[in-house]
């Protein structure tokens, strides 16, 4: 066995079908492409959703719901969740960018402190939104309150 002499496997390679290359191919005339319509038209791509001139199903479908575009989504903590990561930082100020350099917030999220949970430690608190019990809980341990 030499590199000149070496060969595929019998039937392993096919040849390729020379589409549109005269009438004697077997394959011109139409080209494998039937008579007219936009399939046997050059460009034709088929559109996305395209039902043959039928209303497509997304168009007869009725249009729903709302989206509010002045919706203010906050991401909710309690007391205790803030107890719990002052405790494991050892930081007493806290604030929308200190939680996000922690990595428990994103960067555009807002935060709302709400009341659940127990405090044992002054806090220093600055963020979008609070419950009135977050902050009475907050105060009462001698902590102090900044909305932005």
């Amino acid at each position: 066995m030499e590199l000149n002499n070496l060969r595929p496997a019998a039937g392993s390679v096919k040849t390729r079908k020379r589409v549109a290359r005269g009438q004697g191919s077997g394959r011109g005339g139409t080209s494998t492409r039937g008579h007219k319509g936009a399939k046997s038209r050059s460009g034709y791509s088929r559109k996305l959703n395209f039902e043959g001139g039928q209303m497509p199903l997304q168009m007869r479908l009725p249009k729903r719901g709302f989206k509010n575009p002045n919706r203010v989504v906050f991401v909710p903590m309690n007391v205790g969740q803030l107890e719990a990561i002052s405790e494991k930082h050892g930081i007493s100020e806290l604030s929308t960018a200190k939680l996000y350099e922690l990595g428990y917030i994103k960067k555009t999220e807002k935060v709302k402190i709400l009341g659940d949970g127990e405090l044992t430690r002054s806090l220093t608190v600055s963020v979008n939104a609070i419950s009135n019990k977050g902050k009475e809980l907050i105060e009462a341990k001698g902590g102090s309150v900044t909305l932005l």
